[in-house]
């Protein structure tokens, strides 16, 4: 080929390739995530079965939320005082606790996220339309990882993906994510909430 076509080739190759745009650095991810305390929104998650749950999510950082899944589930996760709790409505057995730490979840609900820690993101890209951050406790990696998707424009968490100590995957979807608006502490209080459940038994 002719130095001529073969320079117009590579130009139409090159024109043809879409240009990834930098990732949203994690100064500005960490700056994003605390500068709400409280926020709401839609969900849609897709369990590692394959199965689809909707429902709300409510949080308030440090350490708390609370995830109502909509009917026929009726389900319901807090988390609040250092522990998860999953609630079953068709089950009459108290729920079912772990420690919040030993969920990936718990690094955005910290009271100061930095995802510049040493060796807590593994993974930082952007993939065209957002940029996908994958961190872990960089205590404790064996607890599974937390791919964080935002969007670019502006800077909004839409999506995160927990991968467990197995390898199982859960993907949460976020609707439009408000904040700001005030969130009473009973809402993720594990104790009052029990002791609620247990009354209308």
């Amino acid at each position: 080929m002719k130095p001529l076509r073969l320079s117009l080739a590579l130009a139409a190759l090159l024109a043809a390739t879409p240009v990834l745009a930098d990732p949203i650095p994690l100064s500005s991810l960490s700056a994003y995530l605390n500068s709400f305390q409280t926020a709401q929104a839609d969900f849609t998650q897709i369990n590692a079965d394959g199965s689809i749950s909707t429902g709300t999510l409510s949080i308030k950082r440090p350490g708390r939320a609370r995830f109502e899944y909509a009917p026929p589930e009726k389900a319901l996760v807090l988390a609040g005082g250092g522990q998860v709790a999953v609630y079953d409505d068709k089950s009459n057995q108290p729920p079912e606790q772990y420690p919040l730490k030993r969920t990936p979840l718990n690094l955005i609900l910290e009271r100061n996220v930095d995802l510049g820690r040493a060796r807590m993101v593994v993974g930082h890209a952007e993939d065209g339309t957002s940029t996908r951050v994958v961190a872990q406790d960089p205590e404790h990696p064996d607890y599974g990882t937390i791919t964080l998707v935002f969007t670019n424009d502006p800077v909004e968490l839409r999506q995160w993906i927990i991968t467990d100590e197995a390898g199982s995957q859960t993907t949460v979807v976020l609707g439009q994510l408000k904040t700001g608006m005030p969130l009473g502490a009973r809402m993720f209080n594990i104790i009052q909430e029990t002791a609620d459940r247990m009354k209308r038994r």
